[in-house]
């Protein structure tokens, strides 16, 4: 409880809510709209950050898409390897599942093993260490969805930072005055950037129906070092490709859809 995921959480809480309460104690935009008794737009930003806070919470606690041992399955061993065996159609015998050299449980296709969460995960994107959480099969939508919150607050943080700058006529005087606001713009600059490069990566990611592991380690991977660089076995074009990312929330036999695309451009 008090290792690294909670020192984590508590500095990204921490710096958060003061850059928040910095924004709203100096001369901004959201200063002069409470002034004027105009409560709307600092209303809608507080529940844009509230919301980004309650997305990053989602995405760091949530299960990433763990591949589930044999003690974790109501079913006898047997029946899990039976059920995990019908992932893959009989009559290719020579796909055969792996077994994870670390866990040594069955491996479904696209999963990888985590070395920070010591887990298998489904469909295995990145361990990120900003949420301490694995990103993989069931929380990379959510991942996605808290790129895009934190961006739109970040964005709008770094303006309402930007319109609070007053002038001094000495530069002591205008950094003593100024002082905070420059380190929540600085702050909200840095992660705005940081942000929106990582949702374009994850958007581009899910349009083509690939991970970060799978694109930058295609060559190390069994069922992709065989494949053309521009050759994905899981690419079924932009729309299904996004419709299945964002609207598919079960688990997903990859065996069936690589067995059919891979027959299909053989």
């Amino acid at each position: 409880m008090f290792g690294s995921s909670c020192l984590v959480r508590t500095v990204y809480v921490i710096l958060t809510w003061l850059t928040v309460l910095v924004l709203f104690l100096h001369n901004t935009e959201l200063r002069k709209c409470q002034l004027r008794g105009d409560l709307l737009h600092p209303l809608m930003f507080s529940c844009l950050v509230l919301l980004s806070v309650l997305l990053y919470f989602t995405v760091s606690l949530m299960d990433p898409g763990f591949v589930l041992s044999d003690q974790d399955t109501k079913g006898t061993i047997v029946e899990r390897i039976e059920e995990l065996e019908k992932m893959i159609p009989q009559e290719q015998s020579s796909l055969k599942q792996r077994r994870c050299g670390f866990c040594f449980l069955l491996q479904p296709m696209r999963a990888k093993h985590c070395k920070m969460c010591k887990r298998c995960v489904r469909r295995f994107d990145h361990h990120c260490p900003w949420i301490d959480n694995c990103v993989g099969e069931r929380n990379h939508k959510w991942f996605l969805l808290y790129l895009c919150v934190q961006f739109a607050a970040l964005s709008w943080g770094l303006q309402n930072a930007w319109s609070g700058i007053d002038f001094a006529p000495t530069w002591q005087q205008w950094f003593t005055l100024n002082g905070f606001l420059l380190g929540a713009l600085g702050l909200t600059g840095v992660f705005s950037m940081v942000a929106l490069l990582l949702l374009c990566i994850h958007v581009y990611l899910a349009s083509v129906n690939t991970t970060t592991w799978e694109f930058m380690s295609q060559h190390r991977i069994s069922y992709l070092k065989h494949c053309d660089t521009e050759d994905n076995p899981f690419d079924r074009g932009l729309i299904c490709n996004l419709w299945d990312f964002f609207c598919i929330c079960g688990t997903v036999a990859w065996e069936r859809i690589y067995i059919k695309n891979t027959n299909l451009t053989v």
